[in-house]
């Protein structure tokens, strides 16, 4: 079957503008959590976007304040997993922290902290398991984002067991990544991190099979480097959007076909856009929130990209 995009359309925004934001979908609906607003001021508010009605509604309140958190939904309830923020005398503060979100309930309860700190990490749901990704680096609380080398620890939580264990760590230490499935494994895509000869963004794509928990390489590449890129999976193909690539900040949107191992340019977006969110509902991709072409103004814009079948 053949996939085409239509053109971009706006959808009402959210209620604040934000980045680095926790996000998933749960029956429908689309869920951020928290996230670094203006002056990079990091949130504990809950958004719930109702793409039917194209409507947003305020949940109640995440318990922490903190940005660079991930989210993943697991027997029914969405698990805020890591993030942290910044304190007024510029101090870093990375956190363990995973609170639970009933979205029946409207109401939060605490879970089991992870094993280490993940600020910006990346995470996936594979079985009864959630799957949690490097990030910045536990030590890095003082430089700042630019002095980081990124973090290889990952870690499993097991739902049956209630507890989390680590896993094998990822070959590439980095944060700013985006973190996908694709048949039987987890795709990790891009990132950065600093290295030897500077700070550096990755056009890297790292395959982990929980199966064995192993890594590998993916044999394919990004068609640019991406820091703080969107990305998802729709219909088994991936699509990757904005971001980073060292030189500017990216409108681009690409997809890649893994049955032809080629990527195709769809419709640019109108603007540079880095750290947002990029979910699939239905036949839609919804890009959230993030920052602008200055990398430094949050926005509340949703943007929306029809896949057509034929």
């Amino acid at each position: 079957m053949e996939e085409m995009a239509s053109g971009w359309s706006k959808r009402s925004p959210m209620h604040e503008a934000r980045s680095h934001f926790a996000i998933t979908e749960y029956r429908g609906k689309v869920y951020v959590f928290g996230g670094g607003g203006k002056d990079f001021k990091s949130l504990n508010s809950t958004g719930i976007y109702d793409p039917e009605k194209d409507i947003w509604h305020k949940g109640s309140d995440m318990p922490t304040t903190r940005s660079g958190a991930v989210a993943a939904v697991l027997n029914n309830r969405i698990y805020v997993m890591g993030g942290g923020l910044r304190h007024e005398d510029g101090r870093f503060e990375f956190f363990r922290r995973v609170e639970i979100y009933d979205p029946a309930a409207d109401a939060w309860s605490q879970g089991p902290d992870m094993l280490r700190p993940h600020d910006y990490p990346v995470s996936a749901v594979m079985g009864n398991a959630i799957y949690v990704f490097g990030g910045h680096h536990p030590d890095a609380t003082k430089g700042g984002p630019m002095t980081d080398p990124g973090f290889s620890f990952c870690e499993a939580f097991d739902s049956p067991a209630d507890t989390w264990r680590e896993i094998a760590p990822m070959p590439t230490p980095r944060f700013a990544s985006a973190a996908v499935l694709l048949g039987d494994r987890i795709l990790v895509l891009g990132g950065a991190g600093l290295r030897e000869d500077g700070f550096k963004n990755f056009d890297i794509v790292e395959w982990y099979d929980p199966r064995i928990n192993q890594w590998s390489k993916a044999g394919f590449r990004l068609p640019r480097p991406a820091a703080g890129a969107g990305a998802c999976v729709h219909n088994q193909r991936l699509y990757l959007a904005g971001g980073n690539s060292g030189g500017r900040m990216e409108n681009r949107i690409t997809c890649y076909d893994p049955d032809l191992n080629q990527w195709t340019e769809l419709l640019p977006l109108e603007r540079g856009r880095i750290v947002m969110g990029m979910i699939p509902v239905g036949d839609t991709l919804y890009l959230i929130g993030g920052r602008g072409a200055d990398g430094k103004t949050p926005l509340d814009s949703v943007d929306a990209l029809r896949i057509i079948h034929h």
